[in-house]
């Protein structure tokens, strides 16, 4: 068992996240201001081992009391996105740089800290868009500005491990109707149609109970993990929007989708990641994109009539 301290526990990855690590046995602190209003937690309260702290990660005499308690640190509270990160850039700065900055201040020699970083750091690849972890990094928004600049110090650390993921999707507890896949699927259950801008732009993608799998496949192998950055992808999901909604077309053939030119996507990332690092240690995703897609069909309805959005 672990004493495991994960802020932003009852979001989006957390709500996945922390009910898994409960059931692998382990002692979990959440620490969530609830902003968004949610309840994912609820049903875990009454569980011995699980603690829940609803305060702000920006209080740090309140996260050093917490730190000293427990031994990984998983630092998901965050504002994720280009658009929700723009939409607040002074906020979103606040939370996802400068308080896990001042966190990383806190954390002793022998805490490990498992950081959720973006493979959006990438902006672009080379000539044929590919990028692994040796890559040189082009952020190209806030969001991934500050992801990269928190990378940079985490590695100052003793104990650390950065996953970069891909573009999150599918159902969760707290549902995101924002994110890109989602937002699609959405729409073409909705709305019927979308406008793509620069449909050709490729990106990578991951269901959101592989990401939580992905930490707790780190927790599992702390020792030869350590010290390394790690993509975390679907490496057979490496495709352009364009194609994503002709996957989406095959589960809800009404879908219209109309690209056009007239402007650009103010999301300019464009890139192929490659997986194979973390792949061959034995990390193996178990649900693919139509798995996913076909979840999403299924239970966005129970979603559509609430602002399930960050934005």
């Amino acid at each position: 068992m672990q004493k495991i301290l994960v802020t932003g526990g009852a979001g989006y990855i957390g709500s996945i996240l922390v009910p898994q690590l409960l059931n692998e046995g382990h002692e979990v602190t959440v620490v969530d201001n609830y902003m968004y209003k949610q309840n994912s937690l609820a049903e875990f309260v009454i569980n011995k081992n699980f603690h829940l702290d609803l305060s702000d990660v920006r209080d740090l005499a309140n996260m050093k009391k917490h730190l000293e308690k427990n031994d990984i640190v998983i630092p998901l509270a965050a504002i994720v996105g280009a658009p929700a990160c723009s939409k607040n850039p002074i906020e979103a700065t606040s939370i996802n740089k400068d308080s896990i900055l001042s966190l990383f201040k806190l954390v002793s020699k022998d805490q490990i800290v498992i950081m959720p970083t973006t493979n959006s750091a990438y902006g672009s690849g080379n000539k044929e868009n590919f990028c692994d972890e040796n890559s040189q990094l082009n952020p190209l928004s806030l969001y991934a500005r500050d992801k990269v600049e928190v990378e940079e110090e985490l590695q100052q650390l003793n104990n650390w491990i950065s996953f970069r993921l891909a573009t999150v999707f599918g159902l969760s507890p707290r549902m995101r109707l924002d994110l890109l896949v989602n937002n699609f699927v959405y729409r073409a259950l909705i709305d019927k149609f979308i406008v793509l801008f620069e449909g050709h732009f490729k990106r990578n993608y991951i269901h959101v109970r592989d990401v939580s799998s992905a930490f707790n496949f780190a927790l599992t192998n702390l020792d030869s993990m350590n010290r390394n950055i790690y993509n975390v992808g679907l490496s057979e999901a490496n495709i352009s929007k364009m194609e994503l909604c002709r996957e989406i077309s095959k589960l809800v053939p009404e879908f219209v989708v109309k690209e056009e030119e007239f402007t650009k996507d103010p999301d300019q990332r464009n890139y192929i990641v490659s997986n194979e690092k973390i792949e061959k240690i034995g990390f193996k995703t178990q649900i693919d994109l139509f798995t996913g897609l076909t979840e999403l069909v299924s239970g966005i309805s129970i979603f559509k009539n609430f602002p399930h959005t960050n934005l």
